[in-house]
């Protein structure tokens, strides 16, 4: 199972733990879990509003105001022995001590502190600790193995802390998201929290599109402000599927209308000896209509000098075209050998979407056999083809 979260609005802690309320976190679950953190003077309560006429759940941490009046700024030591001594399972007490960590290393290069120094405010209160830890509860207890984000929506202005006025994102925000997609629609307002960038930073696996999945529930988390869009955070929960494999190769082409045609074979060899991922030769007319062919030369990116030094070698060509950054889309391949009445063969297997889409009988065994067994090919190839399918029709052949 993974979670792709719509940060159009932003994120946030509430806003994070409000969503998944909404896509089917029990509630009653999350504060059982919670009674292991030992943190007393708070209570937990959950509504469902409508936010532009789209309904979504808002997750509120209501923080006695005995509780509040003690004024408790915590520093990183005391939020990890907080930690450790819950009764919480060893997954949640690791990442959550990985996020507050992040926290306290940003706060201390702010500040120009040493980590054990920093007093967390805002991040360090019960209703930013009860954020990050049911998060990673939620996110558990849903089943969702994997975490995807869109961009960020940063807002702009600036937001009252307890340092004082700052700037949109605030210092610690702008730090935890280096090196994360980000973008702002010009809303005055802080979008993205501290404890929010801090979550779906050290939780997200990749910022972007959408993966191609198959989605079975849909949650939306209510923020505490209005604004003049959708104040909420989405998050589709569901399986992935899987899609094509990419990878990045370079394209090297030349024209060639004055080489014998029988040193074709020597260069191509010569190339794929060398790291070549494919070669092959077009025909073309020239000018003056001269019948030529286009050298064509499918190469690791770190290949390119190399290879490129072997066509002006071993050809005639004065010049060669250079397409440095080409994607390759594949299929996700697996090569299985199955055993024939003829002997084992290998079979390239072709899985798009989580389904075989191509069976492909390796053309070297099947040749070998053709040889010794003194049969047809064509008798081979159908034969490993039909065990395959045997065998995927069984699942034998996926473990």
């Amino acid at each position: 199972m993974i979670a792709y979260f719509d940060c159009f609005s932003g994120i946030s802690g509430d806003m994070i733990l409000g969503s998944l309320v909404d896509a089917g976190f029990s509630l009653i679950e999350l504060k059982k879990e919670l009674k292991k953190l030992l943190i007393p003077g708070y209570r937990i309560e959950s509504k469902r509003a409508p936010r532009n006429g789209i309904l979504g759940t808002q997750v509120k941490i209501i923080v006695s105001s005995s509780y509040k009046a003690e004024k408790v700024h915590r520093k990183l030591e005391d939020i990890i022995s907080l930690i450790n001594r819950s009764g919480l399972g060893n997954d949640i007490k690791s990442k959550s001590k990985e996020i507050f960590s992040r926290i306290a290393i940003v706060e201390a290069k702010i500040h120009n502190k040493q980590v054990e120094d920093i007093h967390f405010h805002e991040v360090g209160a019960v209703d930013s600790i009860i954020d990050v830890i049911g998060a990673l509860i939620g996110i558990k207890y849903l089943g969702i193995e994997k975490v995807y984000s869109s961009p960020l929506n940063l807002g702009t202005g600036f937001v009252k802390c307890s340092h004082g006025i700052l700037p949109v994102p605030a210092p610690a925000t702008a730090e935890l998201i280096k090196g994360i997609p980000i973008y702002s629609t010009g809303i005055n307002s802080e979008l993205v929290t501290p404890t929010g960038a801090a979550i779906i930073t050290s939780l997200a696996e990749k910022f972007g599109e959408m993966p191609l999945m198959r989605v079975e529930k849909v949650g939306y988390g209510i923020g505490g402000k209005e604004l003049r869009i959708p104040n909420m955070l989405r998050v589709f929960i569901g399986n992935k599927i899987e899609k094509l494999q990419e990878d990045m190769v370079s394209l090297i082409e030349t024209n060639i209308d004055d080489m014998n045609p029988q040193f074709y074979d020597y260069v191509i060899e010569e190339l794929f000896n060398n790291g070549a991922k494919d070669v092959y030769i077009t025909p073309i007319y020239m000018k003056k209509n001269r019948p030529s062919i286009i050298l064509s030369v499918i190469s690791p990116i770190d290949k390119v000098n190399e290879l490129t030094a072997i066509i002006f070698k071993h050809t005639t060509t004065m010049g060669v075209r250079v397409t440095e950054m080409v994607k390759r889309e594949k299929l996700v391949r697996k090569i299985k050998k199955v055993v024939t009445k003829f002997g084992n063969i290998k079979v390239k297997i072709g899985i798009f979407g989580n389904k075989v889409v191509k069976i492909l009988p390796e053309y070297e065994d099947c040749k070998r056999i053709a040889k010794t067994e003194k049969i047809s090919i064509n008798d081979v190839y159908n034969e490993a083809l039909r065990v395959t399918q045997n065998k995927l029709w069984t699942r034998d052949i996926k473990k």
